[in-house]
């Protein structure tokens, strides 16, 4: 992108529902170095938060993501959420669902957007969804300041509640379509970098030297294979209370049920010819056809492989 005639993202409006409050970030002080970790939800967040995390520690064991890592627009977070990042010594590495146009945009900080096919995206939320014990909906429906109507318990029939999300373009929860076409419209922005959830299963090792020479992180060549382990399906899968939100406390089976064990196009074998159809067709209308293309597949991934969801 040519720099003399480059526009930085800005913010044009808030935005408000059950989980997320976007003014958190209106009075954010940035330093330099921030990484910002920045999805729909469900397409990769806790891994990407992983693989960051494990590149500025090199490699070390046991670094509690979940603590140092929050999702600041999330609206039910600790008060003190933006003292405990300001008093970090380290780099820090922040989360958010929010749209880019409803997010304060620094241009100093780095931005890394995980995009995943919202097919994939949907059997993920149904299994967060299904799995939210009581503690979830305390939090999130009876917290003060809730906008819009509560969360309930999701519709049993995973086929509806795919039509319904497609149907309403987000619902329960909230938009897909403007989510990923405002990160994707600033794609070429020198400070954002765009990841698919296809891509970091099909060559994670070429992936995370990417992030890592985005970054700035200078790896010394020996800590790769630790780093690599790390950010493996089964370390993430073994120290899911590390990573998972809340140390996994709002799901019924703790957070071992947070790190998923089905696969990528778990759809292919519930959803009709003509829902597929449907929603491809719609992938295109929202998004355009080079979008629609990459979200579908990623750069790297055949469309038929098969991947553990590590999705968050």
């Amino acid at each position: 992108m040519d720099q003399d005639r480059l526009v930085w993202p800005r913010k044009t409006r808030e935005l408000f529902n059950h989980h997320m409050d976007s003014t958190a970030w209106n009075d954010f002080r940035f330093r330099d170095d921030d990484v910002i970790v920045a999805t729909y939800a469900k397409s990769g967040t806790t891994w990407t938060q992983q693989i960051v995390s494990q590149l500025i520690f090199a490699g070390a064991e046991g670094v509690p993501v979940h603590e140092i890592s929050p999702w600041l627009d999330l609206r039910i977070m600790p008060p003190d959420t933006k003292a405990t990042l300001e008093a970090q010594q380290h780099r820090r590495v922040i989360k958010t669902h929010l749209p880019l146009d409803a997010l304060t945009f620094s241009p100093r900080a780095k931005y890394l957007y995980i995009a995943r096919d919202g097919r994939d995206v949907v059997w993920s939320f149904y299994n967060h969804h299904s799995n939210a014990n009581p503690l979830f909906y305390e939090l999130i429906n009876n917290t003060p300041g809730r906008v819009g109507p509560p969360i309930e318990r999701p519709d049993p029939d995973i086929r509806r509640y795919f039509r319904t999300w497609l149907e309403r373009d987000g619902y329960p929860f909230w938009s897909y379509w403007e989510n990923i076409a405002t990160w994707w419209a600033a794609r070429e922005v020198p400070n954002i970098l765009l990841i698919h959830f296809n891509d970091l299963k099909t060559d994670l090792e070429g992936e995370m030297r990417r992030i890592a020479r985005f970054l700035g992180c200078d790896i010394a060549e020996e800590r790769w294979p630790t780093i690599l382990h790390h950010c493996s399906f089964d370390y993430m899968k073994s120290h899911a209370a590390s990573v998972a939100p809340l140390g996994g406390a709002i799901f019924e089976e703790g957070a071992g049920t947070f790190i998923n064990k089905g696969v990528n196009g778990r759809w292919r074998d519930v959803l009709s010819a003509e829902e597929i159809a449907s929603y491809e067709r719609m992938a295109v209308r929202k998004l355009g056809p080079e979008c629609a293309e990459w979200l579908a597949r990623g750069t790297r991934a055949a469309p038929d492989a098969p991947s553990r969801d590590l999705a968050a």
